[in-house]
């Protein structure tokens, strides 16, 4: 009886340690801010060089992203998505960035993994760095730089990084700038870093664009944040919105190319992401195109049937976990890529049947959403073609104005539901 006696005592002192009662406390709630989608190195005898050393060894690799909401907290999250071997990381900082690789006085701060500064990423893993206190105002530039003191074999990236990226020799992760360091090399491409993320109010949302090159913005401007979803996420900033851009440089809906089918990789890229409650889907027009040139000289073109099945599926992963799915309809390309190898990258009948395709994301009523961006992006007066203005000359790609004007042109309302405005937020050194 005793033992009983005390049954409501061991309740009552158990009670008082569960998550319930510390309500007042809540977890914080981390935001994807920025995003560059992993793909696996190719060998030397793909048509595009990878622009990255086989092997970094006793480097540092500092590069600059922006973000698109702020917070009082960051976290990063690197990658060794295709990666056979752990690879160490002897240390790691993210600053504010001033210009160039030079980092904001007073900014600096060490990053640490479990409490320790250095760490191993796992084959196939990311590593997700610990919180820390760094106040970063909305559409802020950071700096991230990691040093890695063993040889490591460089297997995953991130073919088109929009950004200049220094690889230094020794450990520079706190140098106050090394664009001028001896033996620097440098390169456009993302290294390791996947990720950036930010503390956020309870609520905070993501848009994430899963698309190819296009959205990758394999012609947009270097280090000017002139992607379309760059643009489209300094609209979506006031209203405490983040935007992160899933595109990969020739990705294909149905089929691996210069990164995993977007079936394969929608999981880890979007719907893994903290706070994405809304996807756009601008994809498939190298699905199409891509058979019987150069990139792919013997495959076989799919359907309109394997095309819209693979919409499909994308649809149900998403609606699963209460993600709604915006589609884009895909841009003219008539005459794309003259004088290169892909020539033969437009063809009547790609062409024939990217309009089809185009006609059932408009009427098959599959999404929660269309944006029409081959009619906000031809030519008037030449259909097929895109407009001379939104031409970044290549005839497939659109420049910086052409990837302005499809972020002015998206109507905002359908990609969330609450368009209060918020304070634009403003950071505050510590």
């Amino acid at each position: 009886m005793q033992r009983l006696s005390l049954f409501p005592s061991i309740l009552l002192s158990l009670a008082l340690t569960t998550p319930a009662a510390h309500a007042a406390d809540p977890a914080p709630t981390w935001l994807a801010s920025w995003t560059a989608s992993p793909q696996a190195v190719w060998s030397s005898y793909f048509l595009l060089p990878s622009n990255v050393p086989a092997v970094l060894h006793g480097q540092t690799v500092r590069q600059v992203a922006r973000l698109s909401v702020g917070g009082p907290r960051v976290r990063i999250v690197l990658s060794n998505a295709y990666g056979k071997v752990p690879l160490r990381i002897g240390a790691a900082t993210v600053a504010l960035a001033a210009s160039a690789s030079a980092i904001e006085a007073g900014s600096l701060r060490t990053l640490t993994f479990s409490g320790q500064p250095a760490a191993s990423v796992a084959p196939g893993a990311p590593l997700v760095s610990d919180p820390v206190d760094l106040s970063v105002p909305d559409l802020a530039r950071l700096t991230v730089s990691i040093h890695l003191p063993q040889a490591s074999p460089v297997s995953t990236f991130h073919w088109d990084g929009r950004e200049t990226a220094w690889i230094a020799p020794q450990d520079q992760t706190r140098a106050a700038r090394i664009d001028d360091a001896p033996g620097m090399q440098t390169t456009t491409a993302r290294l390791l870093l996947s990720a950036i993320q930010v503390e956020a109010a309870p609520g905070a949302q993501a848009v994430a664009i899963l698309g190819d090159s296009i959205t990758d913005g394999a012609t947009a401007s270097l280090g000017m944040d002139a992607r379309w979803p760059d643009f489209l996420a300094k609209r979506l900033a006031p209203h405490g919105v983040a935007v992160i851009n899933a595109g990969i440089s020739g990705a294909r809906l149905l089929s691996d190319g210069m990164g995993d089918n977007a079936l394969a990789r929608f999981e880890r890229d979007v719907l893994a992401q903290p706070g994405v409650r809304t996807v756009v889907v601008l994809l498939g027009i190298n699905d199409i195109s891509w058979p019987g040139t150069a990139f792919a000289p013997r495959s076989k073109r799919p359907t309109l049937e394997e095309l819209t099945n693979g919409y499909t599926q994308l649809i149900a992963q998403a609606h699963s976990r209460g993600v709604r799915v915006i589609a884009a309809t895909l841009t003219p390309f008539a005459g794309a890529l003259p004088g290169t190898p892909l020539s033969n990258y437009y063809q009547l009948d790609k062409d024939a049947l990217r309009q089809q395709l185009n006609a059932w994301i408009r009427a098959s009523g599959s999404f929660d959403a269309v944006l029409d961006f081959d009619a906000l992006a031809r030519d008037p007066a030449h259909p097929l073609r895109l407009l001379p203005a939104y031409d970044s000359g290549d005839h497939l790609h659109p420049g910086d104005a052409g990837n302005r004007a499809l972020a002015e042109g998206t109507d905002l309302s359908l990609l969330f539901t609450n368009q209060s405005p918020k304070p634009a937020y403003k950071a505050v050194l510590k």
